[in-house]
């Protein structure tokens, strides 16, 4: 009994446990199911329920620039694309032409690298604005989706996501980071341009082949004259500061200081709402009234500039916000060069709006700015501007100058009084007229004198006289805009003795189209009070909007 009792105790113990162990069994099935989902699906399975506190880096969009990232968290300026001096018709937006890159040095001497990438807009090797500093702006990702500031790409227009929870270490969004975003929209916008509609405009429709891209540079003036925004720094006292000549070959100083400093649509006396800081310190009455004549001392002027920069760094902290890369000085004296040494941010980061745009003692085209040397005899253009049609034009070429420098004294040799149809002098004929002379030419010769620049560039322009750059190392104004090939001619010092076999060689079709079109490009170098739309003082700007352009100015977070 014992045992057999003992023996159905165990079968019925052994059955109870059996059905314990299948209902186990079956209760465990469904865990291990879900389990094995966590494990293939992540420990979020549900992609439509976003990640609130989700922010991405600029560098983990760019894989790129992640092996240079960490080498320039301390560099407060980014450089995008660039123009340089090749004179080639190049692919690029932002100066209408190239795409080359350039440096800019940042606080612990290092360099960021340069990058030609036509994705230079969207990418950078340092970290700049995060990817919610802007919630308006949307960039195109490399998959044709749009990157939006939550850090998900939206491959689809009509696709909706849930609600982003802020949390409350989110920052606020500053005014620098703004303007940088706003910048960002303003290059796309360039760059769509380029391929797309031509803009309409009441005043000026740029076309033809006298400009690198018209439509960019259409669409890059009307968005300059939409946001772009210049802080004058007001310390100092004339006539050193906030004064210039506005006669003579050195006017354009006086005349673009006191043209900035009434203008009342890009000027701006809010230095948070500036895109650039204009330094307003004039060269040419700095060597009238700071440096002590045939003393060969430069040492004074040097002290002024860097006096003046110590104190506005000192006052305000734009300047070493971006160590001057932001800030930018003009000048239409032979020392304006050398001036810009005194600091040396001033040379390596600032622009630099300079008529002697000389490569060769340290002009970067990429940074700096060519603007015109005019001669302006009484203060205006009046009566300068003008001349007959091409019929009309007896004389091939012509110049009358002093014999100064390299390159006249070659000129001089080899045609001074040798020909009639190439008129050059050292001295004019009494009676002789010189801009009756320039308007009687076809050709108006534009040799360097001890500095690139020469007001001649602008006379031959006014007088409708196709110029002849005869220079070497000389970055002719405006040329990130402006093809100087479609409406000059450039003529090396080495073939000055082959000239009138140059220009003989250009056919008559070929030099009507050129003086057309130095007609078409003549506003661009025309000084009006007060100023017009696509004149002198607006195509400075211009030239200074583009340089701001190639850089992003990051704050010190």
């Amino acid at each position: 009994m014992k045992m057999g009792g003992g023996r159905r105790n165990y079968g019925a113990w052994l059955g109870s446990n059996s059905c314990s162990s299948v209902n186990l069994l079956l209760f465990m099935l469904p865990l291990m199911a879900v389990a094995g989902l966590v494990s293939v699906w992540g420990p979020n399975p549900f992609p439509w329920n976003p990640v609130a506190n989700q922010r991405v880096s600029w560098s983990s969009l760019n894989p790129s620039s992640s092996s240079s990232s960490s080498s320039s968290l301390n560099s407060r300026v980014t450089t995008v694309e660039i123009p340089d001096s090749s004179g080639k018709q190049r692919e690029g937006v932002l100066d209408l032409r190239s795409r080359v890159v350039v440096a800019v040095d940042d606080a612990h001497g290092k360099e960021e690298k340069a990058i030609s990438d036509d994705t230079a807009f969207n990418h950078s090797s340092t970290p700049p604005l995060s990817v919610q500093a802007v919630p308006s702006l949307q960039l195109p990702n490399k998959t044709g989706g749009i990157l939006n500031f939550t850090g998900r790409t939206n491959n689809t227009m009509n696709e909706s996501y849930g609600p982003i929870v802020k949390h409350r270490w989110e920052r606020k969004i500053s005014i620098l980071e703004r303007t940088e975003g706003k910048l960002i929209q303003a290059r796309a916008a360039i760059r769509e341009a380029k391929d797309g509609n031509q803009t309409q405009d009441p005043d000026y429709v740029p076309v033809g082949p006298m400009y690198w891209n018209a439509k960019a540079f259409h669409r890059s003036y009307i968005e300059m004259e939409k946001q772009f925004k210049v802080f004058v720094y007001e310390e100092g006292e004339p006539p050193v500061f906030h004064n210039g000549p506005c006669k003579s070959i050195y006017a354009m100083e006086g005349n673009f200081i006191h043209a900035i400093e009434i203008n009342k649509q890009f000027r701006t006396r809010d230095p948070e709402k500036a895109h650039v800081f204009f330094l307003p310190f004039s060269v040419a009455m700095m060597v009238q009234f700071v440096y002590e004549r045939d003393s060969h001392d430069f040492g004074p002027i040097r002290k002024t500039v860097r006096d003046y920069v110590h104190l506005i760094s000192s006052r305000y902290p734009y300047w070493n916000r971006s160590l001057g890369a932001d800030h930018f000085m003009l000048s239409c004296h032979d020392w304006g060069p050398a001036t810009s040494f005194s600091v040396p941010y001033m040379y390596k980061n600032s622009i630099r709006v300079l008529c002697n745009a000389n490569t060769s003692e340290g002009f970067n085209p990429a940074k700096d700015v060519s603007f015109p040397e005019i001669n302006l005899l009484t203060g205006t253009m009046t009566g300068f501007v003008g001349g007959p049609s091409a019929s009309r034009r007896p004389v091939l070429a012509f110049f009358a100058g002093g014999v100064h420098g390299p390159i006249r004294p070659v000129l001089l040799e080899h045609w001074e009084d040798k020909d009639e149809d190439i008129q050059v002098h050292k001295y004019l004929p009494k009676g002789v007229s010189y801009y009756e002379m320039m308007r009687k030419s076809k050709y108006c010769l534009c040799p360097s004198g001890y500095e690139v620049a020469s007001p001649r560039v602008v006379e031959a322009i006014y007088t409708g006289c196709v110029p002849v750059l005869i220079s070497d190392h000389y970055v002719p104004p405006f040329s990130d805009v402006l093809n100087w090939k479609s409406f000059s001619v450039e003529v090396s010092v080495k073939d000055i003795p082959n000239l009138k076999n140059i220009l003989m060689g250009i056919s008559t079709r070929q030099y009507i189209r050129k003086k057309r079109r130095v007609a078409q490009i003549r506003r661009h170098f025309e000084v009006h009070y007060p100023p017009k739309r696509f004149d002198a003082f607006h195509m400075i700007l211009h030239s200074v909007w583009l340089r701001r352009l190639n850089i992003k100015v990051h704050d010190d977070h």
